[in-house]
C-alpha cells in the first residue's frame, strides 16, 4: 500500500478574503482574478488561510 500526498490547489484568507490558486507552471501561488478584478484582499493583512481540517492531504492506494 502506497500513500500519496496531495497539495491544496486553492486557498482563501479568512480575514480579508484574498483568494489564491496554485500555478503548477510558475511553481507559486497566484492571486485569483474574477470578472477582471484581482481578489487580492488587504495588502497589510497577515493572511489567515482557510484551514479547517476538511482537506485531507493523504490518498491511500
Amino acid at each position: 500500500m502506497s500513500v500519496q500526498v496531495k497539495r491544496p490547489t486553492a486557498r482563501e484568507c479568512e480575514q480579508c478574503g484574498r483568494r489564491e490558486r496554485w500555478d503548477e507552471d510558475a511553481g507559486a501561488w497566484q492571486i485569483v482574478t474574477e470578472d477582471g478584478e484581482k481578489l487580492a484582499g488587504n495588502p497589510h493583512c497577515i493572511h489567515e488561510w482557510d484551514i479547517n481540517g476538511t482537506f485531507n492531504p493523504l490518498n491511500g492506494h
